[in-house]
């Protein structure tokens, strides 16, 4: 008589039987078909439809393309074509996301009221008379902050930030580390935002005239650089931009990565130029810095004294007068092998050396201890291109300064005291051979490249007590 469910059941089954699926009801059926028409869309609506629509047929035929090529991926896409549909959308896109970016920065007067609420709102230390700010005090300015700037401050006054920084015993931190931080962070910001805007084929690389370009955005903001004559604009931009590829671009592709050139030293270089007192800063301390007028001067003077003929280029002849003819002539021979093009302007031994490639040259011996700088010259170090040193490539290469070094009437000394000394110094790895990573990881590979190819370099290697001493004696004197 009775089923083996429950009343509750057999009416839950009934009802679920009742329930026809919702598509196959009439009106879920002419909702859809007058959806699909378009009729019943805005006009924002049958744009994203058709977008849809437009998107999908891509795909398809992407995927057909995909089936008849084989399995192998596409590892390359083209770029698109100027002034093409897509590179048009490219571009906007791009402008916007940066515009967006910008706007989320804080300007010059938002960071002016930042610091007014860091030293209205801190604490002084009766130790040290430093300024500083505790979590809760750090919360608080953050809340004074985002009422005053608004919310784009916010980021900076996270918990993350505030353990970045060193503390007291008291868990407090200085108000002028965060603040400077602060000031970085949008400074480096904005640089990323002005070198994207520069780069045309959106893929996080400059070429040499977009560099050229950003740093002819900078010369009106850069104190010492405003009374530069017109005339030197392009020259200066050319000089200024080769460091950036010399140390930011090692396989000299000819392209830097944004990222390398934010994190480099070159960039932090080239900002120090804000500064309005040019009176603090020595001359000395002018042609130091790569990047100043003084520097850049330097540099062009320099290769038209070396250039005789005056047809733009260096030949060995000409490149050997470098630095007063202290170099040796072994080493001219290698730069000319190693890092001078051939073919640019004649052939075969015929080569010269052109503007681009004297830069190299002129930053590899300037940057020795760098390991860019010391890359460049162990390319010329290693004579038989065999990827390290060994003994008799040292003889090798020290002969020529010996030979300087006794025509300056200097006294007689022995090749193999001084290649014992290298090996001392540099301590390989493999006793009988040293290593681009050995000389990098000695600290001192700088010095021993200078050691056998400058004898001035040696000179001051030998002397070197006495040089450190001539230096501590004016300092206990003032």
């Amino acid at each position: 008589m009775y089923s083996g469910s429950s009343d509750g059941e057999s009416h839950e089954a009934a009802t679920q039987r009742k329930i026809p699926p919702a598509s196959s009801m009439l009106w879920v059926r002419n909702l859809r078909r007058y959806i699909g028409s378009g009729d019943g869309l805005g006009s924002e609506a049958l744009m994203e439809l058709e977008t849809k629509r437009i998107l999908l047929d891509i795909f398809k035929e992407k995927q057909q393309k995909s089936a008849e090529a084989g399995t192998i991926p596409s590892f390359y896409k083209k770029k698109p074509e100027e002034g093409s549909i897509s590179h048009r959308v490219q571009r906007l896109a791009k402008y916007r996301f940066l515009k967006k970016q910008s706007d989320l920065l804080l300007n010059a007067d938002d960071l002016d009221a930042m610091w007014v609420c860091l030293r209205e709102n801190c604490v002084i230390d009766d130790a040290t008379g430093a300024e500083k700010m505790n979590y809760e005090d750090f919360c608080h300015i953050a809340s004074v902050c985002t009422e005053q700037i608004g919310p784009k401050c916010r980021r900076f006054f996270s918990p993350s930030n505030f353990m970045k920084f060193e503390k007291d015993e008291s868990g407090r931190i200085a108000i002028l580390p965060f603040y400077l931080y602060v000031m970085r962070t949008v400074s480096l910001t904005q640089a990323r935002i002005d070198m994207s805007e520069l780069d045309e084929d959106s893929d996080g690389f400059l070429q040499p005239h977009e560099m050229e370009a950003y740093i002819r955005g900078l010369i009106p903001n850069l104190a010492q650089l405003r009374d530069m004559p017109d005339a030197f604009v392009q020259m200066y931009c050319r000089i200024a931009a080769h460091k950036f590829f010399f140390f930011c671009d090692p396989h000299r592709r000819g392209k830097a990565c944004i990222k390398k050139v934010l994190l480099s030293n070159c960039l932090q270089e080239l900002m120090e130029l804000h500064q309005e007192s040019e009176e603090e800063v020595t001359d000395t301390e002018q042609a130091e810095n790569w990047f100043s007028l003084t520097s850049a001067q330097r540099i062009c003077d320099m290769f038209l004294a070396l250039d005789k003929d005056m047809n733009g280029t260096l030949s060995k002849q000409e490149l050997k007068e470098y630095a007063e003819g202290t170099l040796t002539e072994i080493f001219i021979e290698r730069v000319f092998d190693e890092h001078v093009r051939r073919g640019k302007t004649g052939a075969g031994n015929n080569r010269e050396m052109d503007f681009e490639s004297f830069l190299d040259f002129v930053l590899a011996l300037e940057n020795k201890d760098t390991p860019e700088g010391l890359t460049y010259l162990f390319r010329c170090l290693d004579l038989h291109g065999r990827g390290f040193l060994t003994t008799a490539d040292i003889h090798s290469l020290f002969r020529d300064v010996h030979q300087k070094w006794i025509e300056g009437g200097n006294y007689e000394l022995c090749i193999e005291d001084v290649r014992d000394e290298i090996w001392d110094m540099v301590k390989p790895v493999d006793p009988l051979r040293i290593t681009l990573a050995d000389l990098l990881a000695c600290k001192q590979g700088g010095t021993v490249a200078s050691m056998v190819i400058d004898v001035r370099g040696f000179w001051a290697h030998d002397n070197r007590e006495n040089l450190l001493q001539d230096e501590e004696e004016p300092e206990e004197e003032s």
